[in-house]
């Protein structure tokens, strides 16, 4: 069960609550307290469920605002100390605030190129890796074709919001 729970909430409250699951999209919270919640959204899977059919439907353009919404890996926000506190907690969670020379150099590297090609930073869900998991699927990823690169990017956020709601849940 979500701490808060949607069900006990006003509309105002759930997005304040909420509107942070996905990096920069009240919008998405929006969409859920507009269609109406209850007691079942209470279940961090059936609203991330939910939430992610909202984004699914999205269109195109909102989805890359979406993408490009999401902060670099150890990059200019992290540095300036200036990430969301989800992001901050995320990245932190992988080691990513603790980079050697070479592993910073590496990022920053990756991060250059991967923007440039497909025209957002690039998203994975970092509690499921460490700093060298991370690495490795960078240096994969920034390979593939901008179709393939921007589903998975979409995927990946959809983790994201999903560790972040079951973060919230009245056990953890």
């Amino acid at each position: 069960m979500l701490n808060p729970a949607p069900s006990g909430l006003s509309a105002d409250a759930f997005v304040a609550v909420y509107g942070g699951i996905y990096e920069h999209a009240a919008w998405v919270a929006e969409a859920i307290a507009k269609e109406g919640y209850g007691p079942q959204d209470n279940d961090p899977a059936i609203l991330a469920r939910r939430m992610q059919a909202v984004v699914d439907a999205a269109a195109y353009e909102r989805k890359l605002t979406l993408l490009r919404a999401h902060p670099e890996l150890v990059g200019k926000l992290a540095l300036a100390g200036k990430l969301t506190a989800h992001s901050t907690k995320e990245q932190a969670s992988a080691g990513l605030d603790a980079c050697s020379e070479e592993e910073f150099a590496a990022f920053q590297s990756l991060n250059s190129r991967y923007t440039s090609t497909f025209g957002f930073p690039f998203i994975i869900a970092v509690r499921n890796h460490t700093r060298t998991s991370i690495l490795t699927a960078f240096r994969e990823r920034v390979e593939n074709d901008p179709d393939t690169e921007f589903d998975t990017a979409i995927r990946q956020t959809h983790q994201i919001a999903r560790l972040r709601l079951d973060q919230m849940t009245s056990t953890s």
